[in-house]
């Protein structure tokens, strides 16, 4: 069987479509329908039953998280929703488990797949397209914010399991020899120029994370990934989807995760303003942690030349790749003259 790496993405999609199919008839109910509504780490189907009740099933990207960390992530999402902050429930297989291993006539090897409920709403926007919505976007950035803030305190209450595991946007994740999503100052797309001024971010950062130092107030479990499409508005109410970034890392580059796309918006400023606002009328902030925002948003951007240097094959990583790269080093930019 051809390498599931070495196939196009219509192909790739084909035969995730037939696996995911596979997969239904480890939960209860009767599907009538089956459509994909995203595919890049993971593929994410709209599962239908007879009686119109939609789920979205996640088939996970092979390799990228292990059984006991998909099963901490979901442990989690519970705890979470325990705790009254908006996320999908967990739908467990007829076993009563979190997630299945499914087998496949379509791909050599196995995956691992979950079912979450439907959430309804509409998001704020993509990687590709930014912020869009008739929304008040600052009223809707504080609510982030004081989402954010309710999860890291959340998080930093909770007695996790002893079988709990995620990995970590720790200084060796971010900037160590291997981080997390890739050794970003490898890529190919880079210049001489732009590589040279990524690694001296890099140095500099390695001196101001140690300084900003790593405690129970500013590090913990994070969404990690609350951009504009994970991001859905439901009446008012703001609803968190995708936790596959989800792990332990800085409060702050929570917040810079949520900025990032928002870089280009005439809005920054007030969008900016209304997060910091937020997060702190819940969990405040310190003026170490203020001032740390202009380095996790360099480190931020770093993770995505990361990704797509390890994601060199994909659709998505080609087509966001040279906006990345420019953002990346803008950020770079103003995090080293911030500290002149």
């Amino acid at each position: 069987m051809t390498d599931f790496s070495h196939l196009d993405h219509d192909q790739q999609v084909a035969r995730l479509h037939a696996l995911a199919q596979d997969a239904l008839r480890h939960w209860d109910g009767d599907f009538v329908g089956l459509e994909l509504i995203k595919y890049r780490e993971n593929a994410v189907f709209c599962a239908t039953r007879s009686d119109g009740t939609r789920s979205a099933l996640r088939v996970h990207r092979d390799g990228y998280h292990s059984e006991a960390e998909l099963r901490s992530e979901l442990t989690w999402m519970e705890q979470l929703a325990a705790g009254g902050i908006g996320v999908p429930q967990i739908i467990r297989t007829r076993e009563g488990e979190h997630l299945a291993e499914v087998r496949s006539a379509a791909l050599a090897e196995p995956r691992y797949v979950d079912m979450l409920g439907w959430l309804a709403g509409s998001t704020l926007g993509s990687a590709e397209h930014g912020l869009q919505t008739d929304g008040d976007i600052e009223a809707l950035f504080f609510q982030a914010g004081a989402v954010a803030a309710r999860i890291h305190l959340n998080s930093a209450q909770w007695r996790q399991p002893n079988e709990f595991t995620r990995h970590a946007w720790d200084e060796e994740g971010l900037i160590g020899a291997n981080p997390f999503w890739g050794r970003y100052w490898e890529l190919d797309l880079l210049t001489p120029e732009q590589r040279d001024l990524l690694q001296q971010a890099r140095a500099q950062a390695r001196h101001d994370l140690r300084r900003y130092g790593r405690h129970l107030h500013n590090f913990g479990m994070i969404h990690a990934d609350l951009v504009p499409e994970n991001l859905l508005l439901d009446g008012g109410k703001l609803q968190l989807i995708d936790f596959d970034d989800a792990g332990f890392g800085w409060h702050m580059f929570e917040l810079a995760t949520a900025l990032y796309f928002c870089q280009d918006d005439p809005r920054l400023a007030d969008i900016e303003a209304a997060l910091l606002a937020g997060y702190d009328s819940v969990k405040p902030l310190t003026a170490e942690d203020r001032a740390s925002l202009p380095l996790f948003l360099a480190l931020r951007g770093t993770t995505y030349l990361g990704w797509v240097h390890t994601r060199r094959n994909s659709r998505t990583a080609e087509e966001l790749a040279p906006m990345l790269i420019e953002r990346a080093c803008q950020l770079a930019k103003a995090y080293l003259a911030s500290r002149a």
